[in-house]
């Protein structure tokens, strides 16, 4: 049991977590994230302290982190460089930066935290001698605070594991370290996760020698709620900011591997799929990229349909076009899967349709967004965007759905 003591951060060492620097032109920020990775007090940390060792300040916007979720059960700190502003990142007293962390809670107590401590589409390039020191100083980190040796995780794509690196199991919590198998020499990303024992999800599928959803087909119709006005959509699919980086589709998809069950985030993702931001957002492009993934993941991936012209039609062979997809059909679909608890990707042309609420973040062009359920009630198609609190539930007309969409995509686990 923890002691009562351990619970609580003192506020004098808090204080000198986040650090303003004066620059000419420019201010510049560190944060030390050392208390979500240091044992036991990062149990004890509540949504509240963390509000209160990052302050918002004179900033119209906290510039350390954002809530990704409304009530406040997931944060998001990001590596920040502009013109106005610079913050950084950094665990272990400074020692080693990072591109971004994730902070979990739940019942409103500390669940977990996943660090990318390096990924391409952030840092650009990391070279063999910088990967191989972070990598021994946050293992060595690791290893004390678990109190165990570190089991070795290698590359098995037959049993769909596609990462390297270590796994600590103990009493005190769970962690991984881990990496694409290319690394050092050619390293896409490198990520850290430490959790309580008992954190299920994602944490719980990163420790496990083979891919696939820890969640079952037979358990998802329980996340379905029915609302007394007519709503029904699918409840506990975690958000995630895709960032400045374009990854609306591997966002998208790392929302709903998790809500699965299944440990990977975006940036592998990107480097699986070899997603381009530049490449845009296209129906057929999407359709590619989400078809490398599913197999690797023990998961299946289908086209449901796809605009051709002026109407949806289904996609044969990855380009043929085959029967037209009325929009009573395109309905079915939502209902059917939304029924089994099964969000959609949609892919659609955003700023043509009135919204509630209103689009304030990108006034057009393509885009995915994860349907998650609907209301023939009042006739709206419920949505959400992966751009973090206040874009959990978002809806739309339902015949302006239609006429938006230009690709709706099915990936479920075969995990029955």
């Amino acid at each position: 049991m923890v002691r009562e003591e351990h619970l609580v951060l003192p506020f004098l060492i808090v204080s000198l977590l986040v650090s303003p620097l004066s620059a000419e032109g420019q201010s510049n920020l560190v944060a030390d994230l050392d208390p979500f990775i240091n044992l036991p007090g990062a149990y004890g940390i509540k949504p509240a302290d963390l509000e209160a060792m990052f302050e918002q300040g004179n900033w119209n916007h906290n510039p350390y982190f954002k809530w990704l979720t409304s009530d406040k059960s997931r944060a998001i700190f990001q590596r920040k460089e502009t013109e106005n502003l610079s913050v950084k990142l950094t665990l272990l007293g400074g020692s080693v930066p990072i591109e971004e962390a994730i902070i979990d809670f739940e019942d409103g107590k500390f669940l977990g935290v996943t660090i990318s401590i390096f990924n391409r589409g952030d840092g650009g390039s990391i070279t063999p001698s910088d990967f191989e020191e972070r990598n021994r100083a946050v293992g060595r980190h690791i290893g004390k605070q678990l109190d165990v040796r570190p089991v070795r995780r290698t590359e098995n794509p037959a049993q769909g594991l596609l990462t390297a690196g270590w796994i600590w199991i103990s009493a005190r919590g769970k962690a991984v370290l881990e990496h694409n198998p290319d690394a050092p020499e050619n390293t896409e990303f490198f990520r850290m996760r430490l959790s309580r024992r008992d954190a299920g999800g994602a944490y719980e599928a990163a420790t496990k020698d083979r891919a696939g959803a820890t969640v079952k087909l037979s358990e998802l119709p329980r996340n379905v709620v029915r609302k007394p006005d007519g709503s029904i959509y699918v409840s506990g699919v975690p958000m995630v900011d895709q960032g400045a980086k374009g990854y609306c589709v591997v966002a998208s998809a790392q929302r709903l591997f998790e809500y699965y069950g299944i440990a990977c985030d975006m940036h592998q993702l990107a480097q699986i799929a070899e997603s381009d931001p530049n490449r845009g957002t296209s129906a057929l492009v999407i359709n590619e990229e989400l078809g490398a993934i599913d197999h690797l993941f023990k998961t299946r991936f289908e086209c449901l349909a796809i605009r051709h012209y002026s109407g949806l039609v289904e996609l044969l062979d990855g380009n043929l076009v085959g029967d037209s997809v009325p929009e009573e059909d395109f309905h079915k679909m939502i209902s059917k899967w939304i029924g089994e608890g099964i969000p959609l990707l949609w892919a659609l042309e955003i700023g043509h349709f009135e919204e509630d609420p209103p689009l304030t973040m990108q006034t057009g062009g393509g885009h995915m967004r994860m349907i998650i359920g609907y209301n023939a009630t009042t006739d709206r198609v419920i949505f959400s965007d992966s751009w973090g609190a206040g874009h959990e539930f978002k809806t739309i007309n339902s015949n302006d759905a239609f006429r938006a969409t230009s690709g709706l995509f099915l990936l479920k686990p075969t995990v029955r």
